[in-house]
């Protein structure tokens, strides 16, 4: 089935336009199951509709924590989230969806025709009740398709152990239920393994780090999440994407259709159509409030010989174009460094301070400048990729215990192979550990293995929706609250950031100097801030807003207070206060 999300447009008209309400009978009211499922054009178009589920291209790559910051400071970041009155992330209309599919889809055709069509829905569950629980933690469980009046909305929340022990059946039985037809439009078996690792990767370390809520069973979803890797990797139908030049990594993100070798799970977008996200405008203006990442986590990218850029004297007061000098080349394929040129052309451009508050400028899922314009990139976003599916492997391994040379060499390896870097030694890196890494985790006791495999974790899968999730269930909340930084400059002055001998930026206090048009002027203490003023230190963004985290709190999301206004036996999440 070609261009599936593109079909899912004019599907959604039909089946998703009046669902904004609990539990919206509309249009599920309006279909009679015994003359709707009578044949498989029925069940297809039926669970196209639940692509819908899938994340929008800005769910994706428009990061705002630790890893990509901006000029303006979300209320996540200050602590200052209220209570909402709806929305919040509790909706129930998709699962009304699934539910009636599944309790209805079986009255006149045989199993034998519905069995991956169940499979898929069940997918579909799976993946939504672990958004819900990711979330809110204790949710309502539900398998039949309630209407507005009846008795179990009024239900109160189901513990997590008996929601995330249900959400594997479901993706259990999808793996065994879906065909093993390799396709990056469709779920499917790989699909569902894929999406198993990662719901099991996130509840083991979840159970694991967040003693507070006593939950057993830690190993047993880490063992899953690992197995569940292994079997994605042992099936053959993926691999890391490579290529002749030097930027495969780069090349993975621009592509307009999904590289089907390593993208598992796609989101489609066309220009024929106009179906188009913003990925190019993100980047390239100050519109979505200068994106750049972060100076810590631009440290944290290796030195191309595998050896640690915070391990060379002086690390923290080296200049832009000596730091990007023999760096992981991840590094040079996700943001501008010297020498970068967009696809298509052959000018050399440096980072626009403009369009990136920290002066590290996004180039991830950059394409040519035919698409700069909003909304007009078309290029495919990836939900699910084999990248992850190793990082999971490799992390489940680790935090179990049982992680060897043997497991870094099928799955770290794999990523640093494509992009020339050497690979990761177990033993190396347990007899000493980086400290940089370790004191970003308060020293916890992790291994010098583990600390390697976060740090891959993050620069492999920047901008791809996983930072609050790792945070999350790494229970590393107090990282949002540091100082958020950019490159270094040692004072006021004149700037060449490529080294071609011509002045990049100026920094200047009291009146603009006279000069050439081409760098680009920055007045110290407006439009760009420095830690020790004149005296230079790094960029420091947003340094007179304070940033909060409750740990008590700011794990979960609260309730709704019109849900709870309606169901009086839903209770709220810990340390959220709704006046009810």
């Amino acid at each position: 089935m070609k261009k599936i999300n593109i079909l899912l447009i004019s599907l959604m008209a039909l089946t998703l336009g009046a669902c904004k309400k609990f539990m919206d009978r509309d249009p599920l009211s309006k279909i009679s199951p015994d003359n709707y499922f009578t044949t498989e054009k029925d069940l297809k178009l039926y669970i196209n509709s639940m692509y819908s589920m899938v994340p929008d291209a800005e769910g994706v790559y428009n990061e705002d924590l630790d890893n990509v910051v901006k000029s303006s400071t979300s209320e996540f970041l200050t602590g200052r989230r209220q209570v909402p009155v709806t929305g919040g992330g509790w909706s129930w209309s998709e699962l009304r969806k699934i539910n009636y599919f599944l309790v209805n889809c079986n009255r006149v055709l045989p199993y034998s025709t519905t069995r991956k069509y169940v499979g898929a829905a069940k997918f579909f569950r799976a993946w939504f009740y672990f958004e819900m629980v990711r979330k809110f933690g204790d949710v309502p469980w539900y398998t039949t398709p309630l209407d507005v009046n009846d008795p179990a909305l009024q239900k109160g929340r189901d513990p997590r152990k008996l929601v995330m022990d249900s959400v594997m059946a479901d993706i259990d039985s999808a793996i065994v239920s879906l065909d093993a037809t390799k396709s990056n439009e469709q779920v499917n078996k790989w699909t569902a393994l894929a999406l198993k690792s990662r719901i099991c990767l996130f509840e083991g370390t979840f159970r694991k780090y967040h003693k507070e809520f006593n939950l057993p069973d830690e190993n047993k979803f880490l063992q899953a999440a690992a197995d569940a890797a292994a079997l994605l990797m042992a099936g053959g139908q993926y691999r890391i994407y490579t290529s002749t030049s030097q930027y495969a990594y780069r090349e993975l993100f621009s592509f307009k259709d999904a590289n089907p070798d390593e993208i598992i799970l796609t989101r489609r977008f066309s220009g024929a159509l106009q179906i188009y996200h913003n990925a190019n405008y993100y980047t390239i203006t100050a519109s979505y409030g200068q994106p750049g990442l972060e100076k810590s986590f631009v440290n944290s990218y290796l030195m191309k010989d595998g050896s640690r850029f915070t391990d060379k004297p002086g690390y923290d007061k080296i200049q832009f174009y000596e730091e990007c000098q023999n760096r992981d080349p991840r590094l040079a394929q996700t943001i501008r460094t010297p020498g970068y040129t967009r696809i298509g052309n052959t000018n050399k451009l440096v980072p626009d301070f403009g369009a990136a508050v920290t002066g590290y400028q996004l180039i991830k899922y950059v394409t040519d400048e035919t698409h700069d314009s909003y909304t007009k990139n078309d290029n495919d976003m990836p939900i699910f990729r084999y990248a992850e599916a190793l990082l999971n492997y490799a992390e489940a391994k680790a935090e179990l215990g049982q992680l060897t040379q043997a497991d870094i060499d099928q799955s770290i390896k794999l990523l640093r192979d494509r992009v020339g870097m050497p690979n990761l030694n177990v033993a190396t890196a347990n007899a000493n550990p980086d400290s940089y890494e370790a004191a970003r985790y308060g020293n916890k006791a992790l291994s010098g293995a583990l600390l390697e495999i976060r740090r891959e974790r993050r620069i492999e899968l920047v901008m791809e929706n996983f930072r609050w999730s790792d945070l999350c269930r790494w229970k590393e909340g107090a990282l949002l609250t540091k100082q958020f930084k950019g490159m270094y400059f040692p004072g006021t002055g004149q700037f060449d950031l490529d080294n071609d001998g011509k002045i990049d930026v100026v920094i200047y206090e009291g009146t603009k100097p006279a000069g050439p048009k081409g760098p680009a002027y920055l007045k110290l203490g407006s439009e760009i801030n420095l830690e020790n003023g004149n005296a230079g230190g790094y960029i420091v963004v947003n340094r007179n807003i304070t940033k909060e985290f409750n740990e008590n709190r700011d794990y979960l999301y609260p309730v709704p207070i019109q849900e709870r206004t309606l169901n009086k036996n839903l209770t709220q999440n810990p340390n959220w206060n709704d006046g009810l």
